[in-house]
C-alpha cells in the first residue's frame, strides 16, 4: 500500500494541489481552442462536449487551416515566455507535449494533404458514415440529438463541397491520389446513396427515435430527420461520387507514393515526424524494418521446427493462412465468444502487472456489415461517464476465411491491456489536462498496444504455439510497414513491389491487397506501431538493467499509462526521471 501511495504521488506530482497559474491558464484556453477546432477527433478520445455536437469541422478549407495554423503560432510564441525549468514535474511534461504537438501540427499543415482529402480507409466519408448510422460517439437519445446531427450534416455536405473544389486545385497543380484507391472510394459510396432504408446505414437512426415522445413528436421528427437524409445525406454523397467518376478518376496517377508530387518528399518527412514522434528519417526507419523483418523470421522458424512442420518457412505460412482447420467458426457468434473467453483468462492476471485498472466498461462487437470488408480489427474509446463502453469491434466480411490464429494477439493490441487499457486509464485521469487526457499521438498509441502483444506469454496466453506464431505475425506486419511505407513514399516503390515484399515476409495473405492500399493512403500512420513499440521495449529494458531488484513491472506499466499520450521523447525523458527516482530509493 505504502509503495503504491509513494507512485502515485510521483506521478501527479503537483498536479492534484495546483493553484491557478499562467501556465495553466494557457492550457485551459488552448484546450478551449483546439476543442473547437477538432470536436470529433475530441469525441471520439471520449470528450463529447455539447457545445460541438451539432458541429461538423470543415477542417479542409482555407479558413480552417488559418486558424490552425494561428492557433499553433500563438500558443509556441506564449510557450516561449514561460519559464519552463520553474514548473513542476508534471507541468514539464505538459510543457513539453504541448509544444511538440504545436510544432508538429504546424509543421503537417503546411503541405498538400487538404487537397488529396478522401482515401478508402479513414477519410470523412466514413467517419460521418459511422456516425450517421447511431453506433458511433454522436448520440441519438433525445430529440435535441436527432436536430444536432441534422446540423451535423449540414457541416459535413459543405466539406464534401470543399473537398471537391480541393481536388480540382489539385488536378490543377499536379496534387492527385492514386487511382486505385479512388476507385476502392466509389465502391464505398455506391451504398451510402441509396434511397433505402433496407440497405443504408443512414437511416439506422429512424429506428432509435425516443420512445418517450409524444406521437406528434416522434412523427415530426421522423419526418424532419428523413428529409435530413434524402435532401442532405444522401445528395452529398451522390455530388462526391459523381465528381469523383466523372472528372476526378480519369486525372488520378498511377504512382503509388507521395514522393512522386510536387513537394512530396517534405510532406513525407513531416507525416513520418507527426506519426512517430521521433526525428528518425526514412532511411533509418526502412534499414530498422529490414532488420526486425530478418529477426522475426528467424523466430517464425523456432515455431516451424517446433510444431514439426516439414516443408520451408514459404510453405509453413501458406499453411497456417490456408489450411480450413484455422477457421473453425460456424457462426460469427462464436467469433465472439472466442475472444470473450480470452478475455477472461487475461483479466484473472492483470492484475499481477498493472496497478491501476480502468473503470470504463468494455464489449466485443462485431463491425457493421457496410464496412467490414475494407475494415480492420478496431477499438473505439468509451467515456468515463459510462455512457458509453470500450468497443473491440470485430470485422467478419467472410466467415469461412476467420483465422484463429491470431486472435491473441490481436485482443491483446486493441482490446485488454493494449487500446482499452490504455485510452480509458488516460480519459478517467482527472489530474491530467485535458488536452492530455482528449489528444493522442499514434507512436505512443499503437506503440503500447503493439508492446502489449509480447505479453501474452506472462498473462497466460500463446501456449499454443500457432498463437505464438499469430504474435510473431502480428510483430512481423508492424516490422514489413516499416520497410513498405518507407518505400513506397521515400523510394519510390510500386503497389506491386509492395505486396512482393509483404507477401515474401509474410506470406500471400487475404488483406494483402488492402493492407499495402492502406500504407498508400495514409502516409507515415503505419510506422508509429512498430517505432513505439520499440521504444517501450527499450525503456523496459533500460529500467530492468538499472533497477535490478528495485524494477516492478506493474509500476513500469503505471508510469507508460498514466501520464497520458506523451511524444516519445517525452516518454523517454519521463521514464528516465523515474529510473533516477527509484533507484535513489
Amino acid at each position: 500500500m505504502f509503495k503504491r501511495l509513494l507512485l502515485s504521488l510521483f506521478l501527479v506530482s503537483t498536479v492534484a494541489l495546483r493553484a491557478a497559474t499562467p501556465f495553466h491558464g494557457l492550457l485551459d484556453r488552448y484546450y478551449e481552442e483546439f476543442l473547437s477546432l477538432y470536436p470529433i477527433e475530441a469525441a471520439v478520445y471520449g470528450d463529447n462536449d455539447p457545445r460541438y455536437e451539432a458541429v461538423w469541422p470543415n477542417d479542409i478549407s482555407p479558413e480552417y487551416r488559418a486558424k490552425v495554423a494561428s492557433m499553433c503560432d500563438r500558443y509556441l510564441a506564449e510557450l516561449a515566455g514561460i519559464d519552463r525549468a520553474a514548473l513542476s514535474a508534471s507541468d514539464r511534461l505538459s510543457y513539453d507535449t504541448l509544444k511538440w504537438s504545436l510544432t508538429a501540427r504546424r509543421e503537417l499543415g503546411t503541405h498538400f494533404f487538404h487537397l488529396t482529402p478522401l482515401n478508402q480507409f479513414s477519410a470523412a466519408h466514413l467517419i460521418f458514415a459511422l456516425m450517421a448510422s447511431g453506433k458511433s460517439v454522436h448520440p441519438f437519445k433525445t430529440a435535441q440529438d436527432f436536430r444536432n446531427f441534422i446540423s451535423r450534416a449540414r457541416g459535413f455536405s459543405a466539406w464534401v463541397d470543399t473537398a471537391i473544389a480541393n481536388m480540382k486545385t489539385g488536378v490543377a497543380t499536379g496534387i492527385v491520389s492514386p487511382k486505385i484507391l479512388m476507385e476502392r472510394v466509389l465502391a464505398q459510396l455506391e451504398p451510402l446513396m441509396a434511397d433505402d432504408p433496407a440497405k443504408n446505414v443512414l437511416f439506422g437512426p429512424l429506428q432509435m427515435i425516443p420512445a418517450d415522445l409524444a406521437a406528434a413528436d416522434k412523427d415530426r421528427l421522423t419526418a424532419d430527420y428523413t428529409v435530413a437524409i434524402r435532401q442532405v445525406m444522401l445528395p452529398a454523397y451522390a455530388r462526391l461520387h459523381a465528381f469523383i467518376q466523372a472528372d476526378y478518376l480519369p486525372r488520378c496517377r498511377a504512382t503509388a507514393g507521395i514522393g512522386s508530387l510536387p513537394g512530396g518528399a517534405a510532406a513525407y518527412a513531416s507525416a513520418v515526424r507527426w506519426q512517430t514522434t521521433t526525428g528518425l528519417t526514412p532511411e533509418q526507419i526502412h534499414e530498422t524494418g529490414l532488420r526486425e523483418v530478418t529477426r522475426i523470421k528467424g523466430e517464425m522458424e523456432q515455431v516451424r521446427l517446433r510444431v514439426g512442420f516439414k516443408g520451408p518457412l514459404p510453405e509453413f505460412l501458406k499453411f497456417v493462412a490456408s489450411d480450413p482447420s484455422f477457421s473453425p467458426f460456424q457462426s460469427d457468434e462464436e467469433v465472439l465468444a472466442a475472444y470473450r473467453a480470452i478475455e477472461g483468462r487475461i483479466m484473472a492476471r492483470v492484475p499481477k502487472f498493472f496497478g491501476h485498472l480502468p473503470r470504463t466498461k468494455f464489449e466485443v462487437r462485431a463491425t457493421e456489415k457496410f464496412r467490414a470488408a475494407t475494415a480492420a480489427h478496431e477499438y473505439s474509446p468509451g467515456t468515463a461517464d459510462g455512457s458509453r463502453p470500450g468497443v473491440f469491434y470485430v470485422p467478419i466480411p467472410d466467415l469461412k476465411r476467420y483465422r484463429n490464429p491470431r486472435m491473441e494477439n490481436l485482443f491483446l493490441h486493441e482490446a485488454i491491456p493494449g487500446h482499452h487499457f490504455q485510452l480509458s486509464l488516460t480519459i478517467e485521469n482527472t489530474d491530467l489536462p485535458r488536452f492530455r487526457r482528449y489528444d493522442a499521438n499514434n507512436a505512443y498509441v499503437e506503440g503500447w498496444a503493439l508492446y502489449t502483444e509480447s505479453l501474452g506469454t506472462e498473462l497466460g496466453l500463446y501456449a499454443d504455439p500457432y498463437q505464438y506464431l499469430g504474435m510473431l505475425f502480428g510483430d512481423m506486419h508492424r516490422a514489413v510497414r516499416l520497410v513498405v511505407d518507407t518505400g513506397l513514399h521515400a523510394k519510390g516503390w510500386t503497389r506491386e513491389q509492395a505486396m512482393d515484399f509483404g507477401r515474401d515476409a509474410e506470406g500471400d495473405l487475404p488483406n494483402l491487397v488492402s493492407e499495402t492500399e492502406r500504407y498508400m493512403a495514409n502516409p507515415g500512420q503505419a510506422l508509429g506501431y512498430k517505432i513505439g513499440q520499440l521504444k517501450i521495449r527499450e525503456l523496459r529494458t533500460r529500467a530492468e538493467a538499472k533497477l535490478g531488484a528495485k524494477f516492478d513491472l506493474r509500476d513500469f506499466h503505471d508510469q507508460i499509462l498514466l501520464p497520458g499520450a506523451l511524444p516519445l521523447s517525452v516518454l523517454e525523458a519521463h521514464i528516465d526521471a523515474w529510473i533516477a527516482d527509484r533507484a535513489g530509493k
